[in-house]
């Protein structure tokens, strides 16, 4: 199954204690490269995180980035710290005794004290499979938008192959006709030549002639590699890289058939071919 590089995914995910949320974007790249932005607190978590990315993709530049709201305090949470607020009110009160009445702590300045009111923290290993499910849905989702795009990218691709195919068929139709008409030109040119002609000479000419301009290898590959390529769309591995490297044979064979070009119809259709496979190749290139 063919599988674009390009996607988003974002996955959200809410608790008692807040809420998760991960963004995934990927782009083409030649290997698989993970970028993982987590809070501080969870950098513990990259290297399960990294390989959850792996068991899914196998090519691609991914960043991951992770987000945490945590949920507002609410009183069942809420601790208070007795010895700390013992403590701050005997240093009020000796900061009163020495500059006079009037100026106690209020109960808002006690409540407002850093380390008076404490808010419990939530069971972390619960936190954190929380937030490698969150993970899970979000590779999911990411995966099923590549293969999304995958299968778009695969039908431009077969349209460009059926093009392929009419271009080759052209030419092949053409053989007889093209190699009739250097026959004809060579014994053209020989009859404005005063001399007499050696018959079997000349059928040796026509036949090397005819061995520089035979395509009909060329046109099989391009039809096998053409075949190959139908057959790579129903594979259910990553086929980027093999694709890569079907567009690499094609160019090769339309390469050689234009240098053997004989007629400008063989031309246009070699300009033509190249075209195509120019524009599957970059296709190709974003698959996974």
């Amino acid at each position: 199954m063919l599988r674009s590089m390009t996607a988003f995914a974002r996955q959200e995910q809410a608790s008692a204690w807040g809420t998760i949320i991960w963004e995934l974007r990927s782009v083409n790249h030649r290997y698989l490269e993970s970028t993982i932005r987590l809070p501080e607190s969870l950098r513990g978590l990259e290297l399960s995180v990294r390989e959850r990315i792996a068991n899914q993709l196998s090519r691609g530049k991914v960043e991951c980035i992770l987000k945490l709201q945590t949920a507002g305090a609410t009183l069942a949470t809420l601790s208070l710290n007795h010895s700390m607020v013992e403590r701050l009110l005997e240093v009020a009160n000796e900061v009163e005794h020495m500059i006079g009445p009037g100026t106690g702590l209020r109960l808002v300045d006690v409540l407002r004290w850093p380390g008076v009111v404490n808010e419990a923290d939530p069971d972390l290993d619960e936190v954190k499979q929380a937030i490698l499910d969150c993970l899970e849905g979000a590779l999911r989702e990411l995966v099923a938008t590549r293969e999304r795009e995958g299968q778009r990218t695969a039908e431009l691709l077969r349209q460009r192959c059926d093009a392929m195919r009419v271009q080759v068929k052209r030419v092949r139709t053409r053989r007889p006709e093209v190699l009739a008409r250097w026959r004809d030109k060579l014994l053209n040119r020989l009859t404005d030549i005063p001399i007499d002609a050696d018959v079997g000479r000349l059928e040796q000419e026509l036949v090397l002639i005819a061995q520089r301009l035979d395509v009909d290898e060329e046109l099989d590959r391009l039809d096998t590699h053409l075949d190959e390529i139908e057959a790579v769309f129903g594979r259910e591995e990553a086929v980027g890289r093999r694709l890569d490297f079907l567009m690499q044979e094609l160019n090769r064979e339309a390469n050689t058939l234009s240098s053997k070009s004989a007629d400008a119809d063989t031309t246009r259709a070699a300009v033509e071919l190249k075209v195509l496979i120019e524009q599957m190749r970059e296709q190709v290139q974003n698959l996974e």
